[in-house]
């Protein structure tokens, strides 16, 4: 099953200062955290953000290209998590003919935001993305050395009510 998706925000990972791309269930809560690279993180930023360059980034490049063949795209999705790395595909709409086409999660997402095409996540990379980011909760929560307890319990709590927008990453 596909589940519907939007982009939430982009948010900072405190923990590895990394930037990290949220997705948001459209019909649900749940939110698909993936880390990404600052380039891409910069092309969602600028595209969320309604931010003009003089010239155009690859993203906006490659929705030129497209545009200019006639080429549409109609979805994204991400269809697999294996040893910590997404999967994505793009599927193009070629004088009617469809193709997927293999890409990185960030890049899809990046090129959707342009396009206008649809983001979607196979529910079973909800289910196994789920246990990666409690995994890599508690390995983080394990690595917070000298703190007690209750400080950790503490911190817990207090990254779980932030709210993603308030860590809205900006070029």
């Amino acid at each position: 099953m596909k589940v519907k998706m939007v982009v939430h925000g982009i948010a900072m990972d405190p923990m590895s200062n990394s930037p990290v791309m949220l997705l948001k269930e459209v019909d649900g809560d749940r939110i698909l955290p993936i880390w990404i690279g600052i380039l891409e993180a910069t092309s969602i930023a600028a595209k969320l953000e309604n931010i003009q360059f003089p010239r155009p980034l690859t993203h906006d490049l490659m929705k030129n290209i497209f545009d200019f063949l006639g080429v549409k795209v109609p979805k994204i999705e991400i269809v697999d998590l294996r040893d910590n790395t997404y999967y994505a595909i793009v599927t193009l709409d070629i004088e009617g003919k469809t193709f997927d086409v293999d890409a990185r999660p960030s890049d899809a997402v990046a090129l959707a935001l342009r396009t206008g095409a649809e983001i979607f996540v196979k529910e079973e990379v909800l289910e196994k993305s789920q246990v990666f980011t409690e995994t890599y909760k508690k390995e983080k929560e394990e690595e917070m050395v000298g703190a007690t307890e209750k400080d950790k319990e503490k911190l817990k709590e207090i990254l779980e009510q932030l709210d993603p927008k308030h860590f809205k990453y900006k070029m």
